[in-house]
């Protein structure tokens, strides 16, 4: 069993906890994942690793309240515990050579980007964050952002907080007037990290991106979470939770990766809505 240290709520949807995990903490480096389960009955679920305090033992996770199983895990209070937690897992973000970085992350996958841009600025990097948001209320870690990065751009997609529009939209004024990034790193939605790897392919930058497919044991034994990627031409299968979660963005075949995300919304509404009437009449 592990304990929840501390939760927090960054937004009206997305919840930050403290886990007491020695192991885990002592381990994790950004990039890095974990896999818990609320109960004994549970679905096991990812969560990247947003932060870890190997003195304390406690291990950082930022979630969305998305799907039965989070909604379980929010309702959770500081001091209660949690089943199963178990990680690192994946591989951590490749940071060597790289000296000037562009970190661009979307919604709370800025949860996954964050601990990414803490670390390059540890090794001395000069940092540029570009993180969107639907507007101002989804609006989550500015602060740890702009204390790591040389500089920080805000973006949401209704104008309500900071410059209005996407993130691509700067992306693509920087790299018009010349910057030259060693890469470009993307985490969020797919369809965004899809359109950032594509204003940065006419210029000739590496992109990498994070990938979250769906995902049961983090071995690589369900196959749950495979992608296809091009590579010279050819087809080739590979999967998030051994061989990512960092992928050539120019690699991924997007589409597919969409398409097979949406494969459980139904049933998933199902489930937290079942979770919700549970909770709300107890």
């Amino acid at each position: 069993m592990y304990k929840i240290v501390r939760k927090k709520a960054l937004n009206p949807t997305v919840t930050q906890m403290e886990i007491e995990a020695p192991l885990v903490a002592k381990k994790a480096m950004p990039g890095q994942f974990i896999i818990l389960r609320v109960d004994e009955a549970g679905e096991r679920i990812p969560l990247t690793v947003a932060g870890t305090d190997p003195e304390e033992g406690t291990v950082k996770i930022i979630f969305q309240i998305v799907g039965a199983t989070t909604k379980m895990l929010d309702h959770k209070k500081e001091g209660e515990f949690i089943q199963d937690f178990v990680g690192p897992l994946g591989t951590a973000t490749h940071t060597e050579g790289i000296k000037n970085v562009c970190i661009v992350g979307g919604g709370v996958g800025c949860a996954i980007a964050m601990p990414v841009a803490q670390e390059f600025h540890r090794l001395g990097a000069k940092v540029t964050s570009i993180i969107g948001f639907r507007s101002k209320d989804l609006l989550i870690l500015e602060e740890e952002f702009r204390e790591c990065s040389d500089e920080l751009i805000v973006m949401t997609d209704d104008g309500s907080y900071a410059r209005h529009g996407n993130v691509t939209v700067p992306l693509k004024e920087m790299l018009e007037t010349g910057e030259r990034f060693d890469a470009i790193i993307t985490i969020g939605p797919l369809i965004m990290m899809k359109f950032v790897t594509l204003t940065a392919k006419p210029f000739g930058v590496p992109v990498i991106a994070s990938m979250n497919p769906i995902m049961i044991d983090g071995t690589g034994m369900c196959g749950g979470c495979r992608l296809t990627l091009n590579q010279d031409g050819k087809k080739v299968t590979k999967f998030a939770c051994v061989d990512g979660p960092d992928f050539n963005a120019y690699e991924i075949d997007f589409d597919e990766a969409m398409s097979r995300g949406r494969m459980y919304f139904g049933y998933e509404r199902h489930a937290y809505e079942e979770v919700c009437n549970l909770f709300k009449n107890a």
